[in-house]
């Protein structure tokens, strides 16, 4: 059913005040398109009684539901790839020189969706650092949805999630097949935790973060909302840590407490007081010790650190 421009302005504001999420005009369709799903199995006759619905909303889970379906959870594993190659070849590596005292990492997956990112990042671990044995890796996922977050914790996914982006080898060896489903094993779950966290309201207490993925999320935001985000961000990140974020995304114009990480096609950034971990003075380029032409997969990554 057709919205009506009254109740496409009542969506809009909802999700503007409810989470920062800025639907720009014109996009009708995507609010038809994800709300008239959730009116059917919600049990409305209609778009437009749904809506009547919300504003009888007491309770405030119609809301949440709606503001949940309003929302992109598009994820799928190690996500373009080049990130988790820089994480693999760059950061991870010197951040086990600079916490070598400590034997302690900390990782935030901000907007993790169904956990794809976050477990990514816990294979990518276990596969090529086998120092990290000893020491204690805390790994999180947060996300706005709990719908989301509860599958996240299950670490349960479908056929189609498995085959985008995952190596058949870490299928094979980190899932198992359950109730038509393939399920991560325990071993993995339990080194990663999530949270629901809305980015664009109160933070709950977080430790000191080395890494922080926000990939692909600052885009839903306003100017103002991104600004916000990015300073909280820039606060709770070590001066010596890193900032992940999607491709098309990035600090300038927001906040000039970031600086991109050079030599590096991610988008990658680093707090501007930064200490460098590599011994190089602030400005100078990181040397990466990496082939001339760095494998484009995971699995290709994982043979090259099994062979060497």
């Amino acid at each position: 059913m057709t919205i009506t421009s009254r109740d496409f302005d009542y969506v809009r504001k909802l999700a503007l005040e409810s989470s920062a999420l800025a639907i720009g005009p014109g996009k009708e369709y995507l609010v038809e398109s994800r709300l008239n799903v959730l009116a059917s199995s919600e049990g409305f006759s209609s778009l437009h009684h749904l809506i009547q619905g919300l504003h009888l909303d007491r309770s405030g889970n119609l809301k949440r539901k709606v503001v949940e379906a309003l929302m992109t959870h598009e994820t799928t594993f190690f996500r373009d790839v080049r990130p988790f190659e820089t994480l693999r070849r760059v950061i991870v590596p010197a951040m086990i020189m600079q916490r070598a005292s400590e034997r302690s990492l900390n990782i935030w997956c901000a907007g993790c969706s169904a956990g794809q990112e976050t477990y990514s990042i816990a294979m990518l671990l276990l596969e090529n650092f086998p120092a990290l044995a000893g020491w204690t890796v805390y790994l999180m996922g947060s996300d706005i949805s709990k719908r989301v977050i509860d599958r996240a914790r299950s670490g349960r996914y479908t056929q189609l999630e498995v085959n985008r982006g995952l190596p058949a080898n870490l299928l094979v060896k980190y899932f198992q097949k359950a109730k038509g489903e393939w399920q991560i094993n325990g071993s993995v779950r339990r080194m990663a935790a999530f949270q629901e966290i809305n980015l664009a309201g109160a933070w709950p207490r977080l430790p000191p973060m080395d890494i922080i993925f926000l990939r692909n999320v600052l885009i839903y935001f306003d100017a103002e909302t991104r600004t916000d985000i990015l300073r909280r961000a820039h606060r709770l990140l070590n001066p010596d840590g890193y900032l992940f974020l999607g491709g098309s995304e990035t600090t300038a114009g927001a906040t000039d407490k970031f600086e991109r990480l050079p030599d590096e096609r991610s988008t990658v950034f680093r707090p501007t007081e930064h200490h460098d971990i590599l011994g190089k003075s602030k400005g100078q380029s990181i040397e990466i010790n990496a082939p001339r032409n760095p494998p484009h997969t995971l699995a290709a990554i994982v043979r090259n650190t099994r062979a060497t």
